[in-house]
């Protein structure tokens, strides 16, 4: 499974994983050129690198992963992450999501 961070993730989330999945395909937006980018292009990205998004961004992003959907194009997935969550119970989530 490849996954994608947005900018606003927790990172001590996805340090997390890391320690439990030392071998995880897991990037951030940072890392990718797309700090700032606009939803549509993080969603456009994702798709094209068949990587499935965790963001904390419950607000806007799932209204263009849906229209991705509708207009046909690839969507290979989004996660939404409550930000107020336990990030021990976010990791074990996770965790379980990745195996």
């Amino acid at each position: 499974m490849r996954l994608l961070t947005d900018e606003n993730f927790n990172g001590s989330i996805r340090r997390g994983l890391i320690r439990r999945l030392p071998d995880l395909d897991i990037v951030r937006i940072q890392d990718v050129g797309l700090l700032h980018a606009d939803d549509p292009t993080i969603l456009e990205w994702a798709a094209n690198e068949q990587r499935i998004l965790l963001t904390h961004d419950v607000a806007t992003i799932t209204d263009f992963a849906y229209e991705r959907v509708r207009n046909g194009l690839p969507m290979p997935g989004v996660v939404e992450v409550i930000a107020t969550a336990s990030i021990g119970q976010v990791i074990d989530d996770l965790y379980l999501f990745v195996c």
